[in-house]
């Protein structure tokens, strides 16, 4: 075990050792999409994705759009397509992919926050089963010092 291990240790009553991992559990937390954030540029990014990627916007989009789609449809069946394609498509759906990306990123962050409170609670439980474990051991090997001196007795 390095030293790092050794200080993360935790000793409960009967000198049992706690398994180091629940001290770095505890103290690093669940990751989120959130957490991942660093520096301007990470923070600048995520304010940018979260003006575009909203309903909002694709609306407004959809309406700066639809300003060019008179010239499309005079210009015939080759710059509507193109209207379509590169105008439409691009700008609408670019804002309605970032929300259906958010959504599914939050819902990741809520199945990660729910795993890590369950591996936090099977932990603790295993925690405490080596604790009872080792007290159990204890108290047998004091029946049978007692047992043993009943005996010579």
């Amino acid at each position: 075990m390095s030293q790092t291990d050794d200080q993360s240790v935790a000793k409960h009553p009967g000198g049992h050792v706690a398994h180091p991992q629940l001290a770095r559990h505890k103290a690093h937390g669940v990751h989120t999409t959130m957490a991942e954030l660093n520096g301007f540029n990470g923070r600048l990014a995520l304010t940018i994705t979260n003006g575009v990627g909203t309903m909002w916007c694709a609306y407004a989009f959809t309406g700066l759009t639809l300003i060019s789609l008179p010239a499309a449809i005079a210009a015939g069946i080759g710059p509507l397509i193109s209207w379509i394609a590169q105008t439409f498509l691009q700008l609408v759906l670019l804002s309605i992919i970032m929300v259906g990306q958010k959504v599914g990123a939050t819902a990741s962050d809520k199945q990660a926050l729910q795993t890590y409170k369950d591996a936090e609670a099977l932990l603790e439980i295993s925690d405490n089963v080596h604790r009872l474990i080792k007290l159990n051991n204890q108290m047998t090997e004091e029946i049978q010092r007692s047992l043993g001196a009943a005996k010579k007795g």
